[in-house]
């Protein structure tokens, strides 16, 4: 790793494969597609570990990563944004370009322009209802009269499908245990089961129910009643799911690999260059751990320090170390490895993984950034 140009990503890909397992195996016992949300890697050979012995769907956060990935070979996304008429002219492209395409409203304005937008361009396009059910972001309340107009409104459409109903329960991550996070996974399934049979008893076709997190599917007892689950961290996990109970930190498989660039034995403190731009600003599990400041501090080999990125601006990440020992054995150009609070969006701030299998550095692959 010496020569590796630092700040960089590191990837163990054993760990990889051994979280696609975990979640193929959930997903395969309670007989549910999985449609993993590749935003959290935006990474071909990533996909391809984790849709092995699925049917190839993925879940998408930018049209940018459906165009990227439909070069290599993937023909099934759901693109779970809520669409606006900015997007409706790609988005109509791809589907000419015959790729499987959903997307997804809560708004019953949008549904009227995407039909005639849609009709204007000689296609059809599948859309979900976003259904909130509990994380108060996006989504239409699951008792009210849009969450039953807007799919009768879809069906109806001359050029569009009714693809379903979809939810993310992203409250999940406030959870404080392993038990209010299988409340939540319970409600989530529940609220979304309860409105397919709404739905179903107004004679509306429900194709798929799709739900999705991290924390849900790692705890959730069973799905009955779900077509589909759609989780993302879950391939490469992070200190915020170590420290809510979602796996262990021997399952973390992403870090970011930094170097020593200054050291104080007045402040007691270390300067990585590591900062803002390459680890992210989520503060993660805060709530949970005042002290979890912008990651873990790991040594190269992957070694708990057990010190954390206590700040952290543009290019600078800044470490307190009270062990006169440690301070010592940290000098300039010592490389240490940051597993930060937010897997997903310290791998969207660089454009590769370095691939690490059996302690070697074996591979280097392509993260697909933009919009």
């Amino acid at each position: 790793m010496n020569n590796l140009k630092t700040p960089c990503l590191i990837l163990d890909v054993e760990r990889v494969r051994q979280n696609a397992d975990r979640i193929s195996e959930i997903a395969k016992r309670n007989n549910v597609r999985l449609r993993p949300h590749i935003k959290t890697h935006k990474c071909v050979e990533v996909a391809r570990i984790e849709t092995a012995g699925h049917d190839g769907g993925v879940t998408t956060s930018t049209l940018a990563e459906v165009r990227a990935f439909a070069k290599e070979e993937f023909d099934d996304f759901t693109y779970a944004v809520p669409i606006e008429p900015g997007k409706f002219g790609e988005a109509i492209e791809i589907v000419k370009g015959g790729v499987k395409l959903n997307v997804i409203t809560d708004d019953v304005e949008t549904t009227h322009l995407l039909d005639n937008a849609c009709g204007d361009s000689g296609v059809e396009m599948s859309v979900f209802l976003k259904v909130d059910s509990g994380y108060h972001r996006c989504g239409v309340e699951p008792d009210t009269e849009a969450a039953m107009a807007i799919p009768r409104k879809i069906s109806e459409a001359a050029h569009l499908h009714f693809a379903g109903i979809l939810t993310h329960a992203g409250h999940s991550y406030h959870a404080r245990s392993k038990n209010e996070i299988l409340g939540i996974a319970e409600r989530e399934r529940d609220v979304m089961v309860e409105l397919s049979t709404r739905l179903r008893s107004d004679g509306i076709e429900v194709p798929t129910v799709s739900i999705g997190s991290t924390p849900t599917i790692n705890h959730i007892d069973n799905l009955e009643g779900i077509d589909e689950v759609r989780p993302g961290n879950y391939i490469f996990f992070d200190a915020f799911q170590a420290t809510l109970g979602s796996c262990e930190l021997s399952d973390c498989a992403l870090t970011v690999l930094t170097a020593v660039t200054h050291r104080s034995r007045e402040r007691k403190n270390v300067i990585v260059d590591a900062g803002a731009i390459a680890l992210s600003k989520d503060r993660g599990p805060v709530e949970f751990d005042a002290a979890c400041g912008y990651g873990r501090v790991l040594d190269a080999d992957g070694s708990d320090l057990n010190l954390r990125v206590d700040s952290v601006s543009q290019e600078h990440g800044v470490l307190k170390v009270d062990n006169d020992d440690l301070l010592e054995s940290l000098k300039v150009g010592t490389r240490l490895r940051i597993l930060a609070n937010h897997s997903c969006l310290s791998a969207a701030q660089h454009n590769h993984f370095n691939v690490l299998e059996d302690g070697k550095i074996v591979d280097k692959w392509k993260i697909h950034r933009g919009w």
